[in-house]
């Protein structure tokens, strides 16, 4: 039995979620896959999948091994990568998730520039902004923002850049129902809050005195995107970073809401298994995305 090809079956099975899934992405038959796992379950004399006709599930050995694969096959690849011309040139599947602003409102400031600097690098973007296992969903690199400092020793974090919070609101709200003067008077307007961030925003004034605004109104949504799209529609006030609303302020279709109070700042970060080799595929695009923030993120 070829292990290290055993090893590739059994990660992409449960990357995948399936022997169909698998054997698409490996550009194997079915029967290659099943054949696999059950050549790799025999010779170590162990089961590492739980399976019936509805899901998959990896038994407590397979759990381990799944996770040795991982980290195994990591070094192989970026070995190969730093071997082939000496790791300049850069090329096959890298796999990131982000969250929607960095995916979706981002995406025109950052994805030409990273394409055409690796055009063979085959990026596979998932946009979410869900915490979620990095290493069991098969991710090389997670990007994510946060007002706190992120808890999970199991990842390496890198932290790429830093963007103050600010509230805005379209032009055709605040004509509506007024500017708020301070941050009292944001009770009696509509906010919209994301129900992925903290739901009480703090407001410092000049002088360092902080008021708590409870960021609870007429509309919550667990997508960015959603609150984004409601902001510039004039449904209300709401809370973004800087760098999210930038290209928005700057045309016209958001404006500053109380932009003499400080409204706390939120970094950038990118994470990887400490476990796992830094393939050259990744560290590419976790320094291409730190100059990108490092230049402003234009």
């Amino acid at each position: 039995m070829d292990q290290l090809l055993a090893m590739r079956v059994f990660r992409a099975i449960v990357d995948a979620g399936g022997f169909s899934a698998a054997a698409e992405r490996l550009g194997v038959s079915h029967s290659t896959v099943s054949r696999q796992l059950k050549q790799l379950e025999s010779e170590m004399g162990v089961q590492l999948l739980h399976r019936n006709t509805r899901r998959l599930a990896l038994t407590d050995a397979g759990e381990r091994y799944h996770g040795y694969c991982v980290d195994i096959l990591s070094r192989i690849d970026a070995m190969n990568e730093a071997m082939t011309g000496d790791g300049q040139h850069l090329a096959g599947p890298l796999r990131v998730t982000v969250p929607l602003a960095i995916g979706t409102l981002e995406l025109q400031d950052w994805l030409p520039a990273f394409r055409a600097l690796y055009p063979d690098i085959r990026l596979d973007l998932s946009c979410n902004d869900q915490f979620f296992d990095l290493v069991g969903a098969g991710f090389d690199v997670a990007l994510r923002i946060s007002a706190a400092p992120l808890a999970d020793s199991s990842l390496m974090a890198r932290v790429l850049a830093a963007s103050d919070m600010v509230l805005v609101a379209s032009p055709a709200y605040i004509d509506a129902h007024g500017m708020p003067a301070s941050p009292a008077e944001l009770a009696a307007h509509q906010l919209l809050a994301f129900s992925g961030a903290p739901q009480t925003l703090t407001l410092t004034d000049v002088r360092g005195q902080a008021e708590q605004v409870a960021m609870r109104g007429m509309l919550t949504t667990d997508a960015i995107t959603a609150l984004h799209a409601s902001a510039l529609a004039g449904a209300g006030i709401a809370a973004f970073t800087e760098r999210t609303a930038r290209t928005d302020l700057a045309r016209g279709g958001l404006v500053r809401v109380l932009p003499q109070y400080h409204a706390g700042t939120s970094h950038y970060y990118a994470l990887y298994p400490q476990t796992r080799h830094l393939a050259p595929r990744a560290r590419a695009f976790i320094d291409f995305m730190a100059t990108h923030y490092r230049m402003g993120g234009d």
